[in-house]
């Protein structure tokens, strides 16, 4: 026995000893990166995770009270992306393992863990032409499909949180276009289940149906930065992306089309109603400035779930209305950023949630880029003019 594993650990000390003769990699650029000798695949492995401190002030009309404190970890990820067979066939896998990453079990996903977060193959089948199938993003509001690694505040905005369309399982399209010039032109398309991610018992409502078209007037920025948020790559001359997104869910069955509470009725079976989701964005960069700004707006057939007979209502409420947010920092020296953030939310009377204004400022050190920084920031929340709030954030990120 003692032999037997003296010799396992002489073979895994010398598997250990030759990757770390042939690695070629570097901080920030992933764990693992390995191409078969005869090129036939491609794997890399890139873990990261980041860890929050928050605390909070609620105004009790005539004073603050003790603040609430809150210590997590915010997300917990595994990635893995490459090619396979084809360098034409690019695939990626992200998986969580935070509790807000694999939170959400419910009837539809067998009350079990929703770990897989990206599962989806990529197939550029002609020039400029990409077809994807599984679940991923969808081609959304700009803020969304920003990587969580690549945020210039500690997290997303409340428009984001309220009126986005996030993952789901499906099919997309998607195309580029040079239009002279370096005016640069993206359409994606995108046919879905409707229900969003590692659903396995459905379809319960109709598909889920996603356009968006993207203009770059003064082309590409550098390093997919239209999909990066901050400074990190200095543009020498000004790049702009505008982008338009029109989601249409077919009979949807829940709270927020994608997200939220199924409608379900007393007798069992699901209210539906068609939901409608707008959005326009535009990134622009400049040297060491960045902004970012957002309109959202969702509309459905009939907010008010009914019961079986149509007229009673269950209780449920489809949450509809729109949202501005505009997001804006400044790079300073030896990679500093001073950010701010102003979001709006409005509702639909019938939904009997409140008007909120938001204001954040934040302050970052990027050491390598956004894969390991330290941020903060301190945001003042209004709810109907009348209730406020003070949360202060700290955190940092650590993607290999």
């Amino acid at each position: 026995m003692k032999t037997k594993l003296t010799i396992a650990l002489i073979a895994c000390l010398s598997v250990f000893a030759n990757a770390q003769e042939i690695s070629d990699t570097s901080f920030g650029k992933g764990l693992i990166n390995f191409t078969a000798k005869d090129s036939s695949f491609s794997v890399k492995f890139a873990p990261r995770f980041q860890v929050r401190s928050m605390s909070s002030w609620d105004h009790d009309g005539s004073q603050y009270g003790s603040p609430d404190h809150n210590f997590i970890v915010r997300r917990a990820r595994l990635k893995f992306d490459g090619f396979a067979y084809s360098p034409k066939l690019k695939y990626k896998l992200e998986l969580g393992l935070s509790n807000r990453d694999i939170s959400g079990a419910n009837d539809f996903n067998r009350n079990t863990p929703r770990i897989i977060l990206d599962a989806v193959i990529m197939w550029q089948f002609a020039d400029n032409w990409e077809l994807w199938a599984g679940q991923t993003k969808l081609p959304g509001n700009v803020e969304r499909v920003v990587s969580s690694a690549n945020l210039q505040l500690i997290d997303r905005s409340l428009l984001n949180s309220r009126f986005n369309i996030d993952r789901d399982l499906g099919l997309q399209l998607r195309h580029k276009s040079d239009l002279g010039g370096g005016f640069l032109m993206r359409e994606k398309l995108a046919i879905s289940q409707g229900e969003g991610r590692n659903v396995t018992e459905g379809n319960e409502g109709g598909l889920q149906y996603t356009a968006r078209v993207e203009f770059l007037p003064f082309g590409k920025f550098q390093s997919k930065g239209d999909y990066v948020q901050a400074a990190i790559k200095r543009e020498e001359t000004p790049k702009l992306m505008v982008g338009f997104t029109y989601n249409y869910n077919q009979d949807a069955v829940r709270e927020r089309g994608f997200a939220g509470d199924y409608l379900i009725r007393t007798d069992g079976s699901i209210y539906e109603t068609d939901q409608t989701t707008i959005f326009a964005d535009a990134m622009f960069k400049y040297k060491g400035f960045s902004f970012m700004g957002e309109y959202a707006k969702r509309t459905a057939d009939d907010e008010i779930a009914t019961e079986a007979d149509g007229v009673t209502p269950t209780g449920d409420i489809v949450l509809t209305g729109n949202a501005i947010n505009l997001q804006a920092g400044y790079m300073l020296k030896n990679n500093y950023e001073i950010a701010g953030r102003f979001t709006t939310l409005e509702f639909e009377a019938v939904t009997g949630s409140d008007p909120t204004k938001q204001y954040t400022v934040g302050f970052n050190k990027y050491v390598v880029g956004h894969k390991l920084k330290v941020q903060s920031d301190l945001s003042y929340t209004t709810v109907n003019g009348n209730e406020d709030n003070i949360t202060f954030r700290v955190g940092f990120d650590i993607h290999f």
